[in-house]
């Protein structure tokens, strides 16, 4: 009999990239399975681009909100499903409560907070075995101390070329050109967001070799994408806020590089297997890098970083601020070499 499993996603749209690779390998483990994921609304359009997904599941609860009827309520729904095992993500205790309310009979996930008595087949985590967060998803798609088989396979997202045609039609977009994607956003905080003017500069070089310059990113980053746009002088159009998540992926691949931020784009970047630009300043490489072959990452790897704080602890983000334009303008020179053909342009 095929398995049925249900996997209770995580909350930002870095992490469900990352979290592919355990659909896959589960995938693997179980010829025939049909794979559910609980998740909010903001990850579904990534979900609809993994095929391993049979079907996705709205996860309606923001961060803090217990409202025990109402998970009792959701759970209840999934109960009908009749999964065999659900596969909880996040280190949360609320993230384990639908599971035990939908009597789910194997329940699989790391220790924490108190949730000895949600889970039933708690596992705990050894950071220095499973530094990477991929690592820590697909672990949790073996048995209770087994291997973690490696190497783990990238994510990969699916793009279909005539829509994604049709956004850049409709977004009024250049395709004559080759486009870069920059992301200037992090949804984490301040200390994770290269500066504006880095980003313009960047965006006259970029202009100057040839190529269009398109932001992306949520609404809350309209107003960096709009400073980058005008300190660029137009040399960038920005996209923040004028896309959803689902036409940001299409049109990021029709995009020849990305320039990103550690941020949730990143890894949609990644996962499309675009050149890419990775820019590290609060965060680390070591445990969320992009899941790619064609990624170079920019790091200044000062003494105080990473802090992993949303702002920097001593008022001057030195880590972000002090990497130059040309360091990531030399990153990108090297996975475009056409691009070395403008040295000196800025």
């Amino acid at each position: 009999m095929n398995k049925k499993i249900l996997v209770i996603g995580p909350s930002w749209v870095g992490d469900s990239v990352m979290a592919q690779p355990l659909y896959r390998r589960l995938h693997q483990r179980h010829p025939g399975l049909e794979l559910h994921v609980f998740a909010p609304g903001w990850t579904l359009p990534l979900l609809a681009r993994m095929p391993e997904v049979a079907k996705s599941h709205l996860n309606p609860f923001g961060h803090g909100a217990l409202r025990l009827v109402e998970r009792w309520k959701v759970a209840r729904q999934l109960a009908r499903e009749s999964f065999d095992q659900v596969i909880v993500l996040p280190n949360s205790l609320k993230s384990a409560l639908i599971p035990l309310f939908a009597g789910i009979p194997l329940r699989t996930g790391f220790l924490g907070e108190s949730r000895y008595g949600l889970l039933n087949d708690a596992r705990e985590l050894d950071e220095q075995e499973l530094p990477m967060m991929v690592e820590r998803f697909c672990a949790l798609a073996e048995d209770k101390r087994a291997p973690l088989p490696r190497p783990i396979p990238n994510p990969q997202l699916s793009t279909d070329a005539a829509t994604q045609r049709q956004v850049a039609l409709r977004l009024g977009l250049d395709t004559s050109r080759p486009a870069v994607a920059f992301c200037p956003g992090a949804e984490y905080g301040p200390a994770k967001r290269w500066p504006a003017r880095h980003f313009a500069e960047l965006a006259r070089r970029f202009a100057n070799a040839g190529h269009s310059v398109w932001l992306f990113g949520s609404s809350k980053d309209k107003e960096i994408g709009d400073e980058i746009a005008r300190l660029s002088g137009g040399s960038a159009v920005n996209l923040c806020g004028a896309t959803g998540l689902e036409e940001a992926i299409d049109l990021i691949g029709l995009t020849e590089l990305a320039v990103c931020n550690d941020s949730g784009l990143m890894h949609v970047a990644a996962a499309l297997d675009k050149p890419l630009v990775a820019l590290y300043g609060s965060s680390s490489p070591d445990f969320t890098p992009p899941l790619s072959e064609r990624a170079s990452v920019v790091s200044l790897n000062l003494d105080c970083s990473p802090c992993f704080e949303r702002n920097c602890p001593y008022g001057h983000t030195d880590c972000l601020e002090k990497m130059q334009p040309d360091m990531v303008w030399q990153a990108s020179q090297a996975l475009l070499p056409a691009l070395a053909a403008h040295p000196d342009q800025d």
